[in-house]
C-alpha cells in the first residue's frame, strides 16, 4: 500500500526555502504557494512506495515471437541530485516468449520508476529489468532520451542537450542482428 507524503512538512519546507532566498511567504502572489508545492511533489512522486510489478497487470497467451515495440513513451522524473524535473522519451521493446503484454502496460512501467526520485540510468535498467522478470520475454530493449533541467536551468546551462540511456536483457544484448533490429524499429523515420 502507497505511503501518503506528509504534506504539512512539505508545506513547512517550501515556506523555509522562499524565506532562505530572501522571499516574504505571506506576500500576496507566494501566500498559497507551500501548499502548492506540497500538492505538486505528492503528486511528482506518487509511485514511491507503490510496488511497480503491479504496473504490467496481465499477459495473454499468444504465439508471437517478433518485436512489440511502444515508441516515443512520453515521461517525467525527478533528478535525485538536485530535485529538478528530467523529461523525455522511452521506447521500450520486447520479444514475447509464449504471452504479450498489454500495450499500455509498457507505458505503465516507465511511469512506475519515473514518478520517484531518479536517475535516468537507474530508471532506464529498473524499467527493462520489471519486464524481464515478470513477462520473461526472449530480450527487452528500452532506450531514454531525456533532456534534465539540471543540466540547462544551472550549472553548464546547456539547452537543447539530450542525454540518452540504454538498457539491452536477454537476446537484444546476446545477438547484434536483434539489437540492430529493435535499434532500427526505434529511429524509424527520424
Amino acid at each position: 500500500m502507497a505511503r501518503k507524503p506528509d504534506t504539512k512538512k512539505l508545506e513547512r519546507a517550501a515556506r523555509l526555502i522562499l524565506e532562505a532566498i530572501g522571499e516574504d511567504p505571506a506576500r500576496e502572489g507566494l501566500r498559497k504557494t507551500p501548499e502548492r508545492v506540497a500538492r505538486m511533489y505528492a503528486e511528482v512522486f506518487a509511485a514511491l512506495g507503490e510496488d511497480p510489478r503491479a504496473s504490467l497487470g496481465t499477459s495473454f497467451s499468444e504465439k508471437y515471437d517478433e518485436v512489440v515495440l511502444v515508441r516515443d513513451i512520453p515521461f517525467a522524473s525527478m533528478c535525485e541530485h538536485h530535485l529538478l524535473p528530467f523529461f523525455g522519451h522511452a521506447h521500450v521493446g520486447y520479444i514475447p516468449n509464449g504471452r504479450v503484454l498489454g500495450i499500455s502496460k509498457l507505458a505503465r512501467a516507465v511511469d512506475a520508476y519515473a514518478r520517484r526520485p531518479q536517475l535516468q540510468e537507474r530508471l532506464t535498467n529498473q524499467v527493462a529489468a520489471l519486464i524481464m522478470s515478470v513477462a520473461k520475454p526472449e530480450g527487452v530493449a528500452v532506450v531514454m532520451e531525456a533532456t534534465h533541467t539540471c543540466m540547462t536551468l544551472r550549472g553548464v546551462r546547456k539547452l537543447g542537450s539530450l542525454v540518452v540511456t540504454s538498457a539491452m536483457l536477454g537476446c537484444f544484448r546476446d545477438e547484434a542482428a536483434a539489437r540492430a533490429e529493435v535499434l532500427a524499429l526505434i529511429n524509424r523515420g527520424r
